[in-house]
Order: C-alpha cells, then structure tokens, then sequence
C-alpha cells in the first residue's frame, strides 16, 4: 500500500491521573474514584506530552469514559471532550474489584488480570470485543485529524495490543502508567505504535 493511502490523523490515548487506588495496586473498575493531588498536577502537565506528539491543528475528536478521574483529567490536560463514551470504561473486574492481584492471588492462585478467571467481570474475550467496535467506530475519523481516547490502563493496553493485530492479552508487553500518552499511528496502511507511554515532564 502506498503513504497516501494512511490517513492524516492518528489515536491517541491518554490515561487518567493517578488515583488513590491506582497509587496502591487496587484494580479500579466501575468504581468512581477520584484523582490525587498528584493525579490533578500530572493530568495537567500532560498537556505537554500531548503538544509533543500530536498535529498541530485540534483533534478531530475527544471521547472520553464517563468515569469522574478520565473525564477530570480531559479538562485539566486542556481538552475538550466531544462525547462520553461508556464503551473506554475500565475492565470490568467482578470480584476483583478493589482488590490487589496479591490479594486475588489468594483466592485464585497465579492469576492476572490477562489470564484470568474474572469471576463476575468481563472475560478477556468481552474486553477484545469492545476494543474493536472502539477502534472500528474512530478510523474513519481519522481522515480528518488526530483522535484522543481518555481512559483507563488495563484497557488502553488492550487497544494498543488490538490495533497491531495482537490478542487482548497481548496488552501485557505494554506500559501506560498514569497520566500516560500512548500513540497509534499508521506506515504504509500498516497499523503502527508510534510513541508509548510518554508521560507529563518531571513524571518518573
């Protein structure tokens, strides 16, 4: 396929700040909770690992979870959201919600959130599912600029695994820390990962 058949615009994704929860490993589902100090001040900053790896002109589109940390960090980060989508929320944990993977790990021995089991929650395969309608419904988007999804990690991982042809559990091999911007991009009609995981200055 040749260059001009790559649309101009490329997805990226942009996790929340940090949350309590996050800060101590407790997997963060459906649950609302809210940003840090620290979450607020990186959302912030974010702004300029976004102006580093995005066009110049404003996204084309903004989605956003509806969850009260993805949406805090949208604004702070300086975005404008066009449209809260309950389809970026979080892996849906089940039982496991609120709860460390040690702590899981001692009802269900070696397990992690790409293995499972998921008792009571989303199956890997229901993960997959609702990455790719995500994905599906943005690229034609694309033509007309950069899309930003503000989310959540276990799921940004899954698109990012998604978008180059891996399972849901190849999210694995990818890091998306808090307040993290990750970006999905194209060579050649060939799905490529263009930055991971660029965090705000100062961040560790």
């Amino acid at each position: 396929m040749s260059p001009e058949t790559d649309p101009y615009g490329r997805v990226l994704l942009l996790r929340h700040g940090e949350t309590e929860w996050s800060r101590t490993g407790k997997h963060t589902g459906r649950t609302d909770i809210p940003l840090t100090g620290a979450g607020r001040a990186a959302a912030h900053s974010v702004r300029d690992a976004l102006a580093l790896v995005r066009h110049a002109e404003p996204p084309a589109r903004v989605l956003c979870s509806p969850r009260t940390r993805a949406r805090d960090t949208a604004e702070l980060a300086g975005l404008r959201v066009d449209s809260v989508d309950e389809r970026l929320s979080e892996w849906d944990y089940g039982d496991g919600e609120g709860r460390t993977t040690p702590e899981i790990r001692e009802d269900l021995p070696g397990w992690t959130v790409w293995d499972g089991p998921w008792p009571g929650g989303e199956t890997a395969d229901d993960v997959c599912a609702r990455a790719d309608a995500v994905l599906a419904g943005i690229r034609p988007l694309l033509d007309d600029g950069d899309v930003v999804l503000v989310g959540h990690g276990h799921f940004s991982r899954v698109l990012t695994a998604r978008w180059i042809g891996l399972p849901a559990s190849g999210g694995v091999h990818f890091r998306m820390d808090p307040a993290g911007v990750t970006v999905l991009g194209h060579e050649r009609g060939v799905p490529r990962l263009d930055h991971v995981n660029q965090r705000p200055t100062g961040s560790a």
